[in-house]
């Protein structure tokens, strides 16, 4: 029989992967396709960013280079590009989980905002060294800023919908680690 902890674990990722799918779709619909409309902010990296965050245990390397590399084969972006930059932001934001634990949310958002235009600023950087063309820098920062301005109702959604929290003082998982 499979303990409680682990099958909440699984749970977790299961309904990581069901919204990531979900978001893909919503992603291929032709909704605001007219030239000159705004972008869309990216609620995958708003998602990932935020359960790496909340509950780093959850979502392993593994599940997020194969959700952003599928999404990069499906979008036709150069595959593994974004994927590798997402896996460094994550991982980056990893490895602070005791420091981001202590923080309070506005802190936060702004760590998290800051790896977002981090990462706009170095695909954009790759972009230029390999002269591929890449849309205007104002699409791609209105996009940055969006995805900035929903992560806190991606916490939000994340906090109620899932009971998505940051682990307490204390707190262990399964095998009687520390989180």
């Amino acid at each position: 029989m499979i303990d409680p902890q682990s099958r909440e674990v699984w749970l977790y990722r299961a309904a990581f992967v069901g919204v990531a799918l979900f978001l893909l779709f919503l992603k291929l619909l032709p909704l605001g396709s007219e030239p000159g409309s705004w972008p869309g902010p990216d609620l995958l990296l708003c998602m990932i960013l935020a359960w790496v965050v909340r509950r780093p245990d959850l979502l392993p390397v593994a599940l997020i280079a194969a959700m952003v590399l599928m999404e990069d084969l499906i979008l036709l972006r150069p595959p593994g590009l974004w994927c590798a930059l997402v896996v460094l932001a994550s991982e980056f934001l990893r490895s602070r989980a005791a420091l981001t634990r202590e923080l309070n949310f506005g802190t936060e958002w702004l760590l998290v905002a800051g790896v977002m235009l981090g990462l706009l600023l170095t695909y954009r950087m790759v972009f230029a060294l390999t002269m591929l063309p890449q849309p205007g820098f104002g699409f791609a920062l209105i996009q940055t800023i969006w995805s900035i301005l929903c992560y806190p109702l991606v916490v939000l959604v994340s906090r109620y919908a899932f009971d998505l929290h940051k682990p307490a003082t204390g707190e262990i998982d399964s095998f009687g680690r520390r989180l």
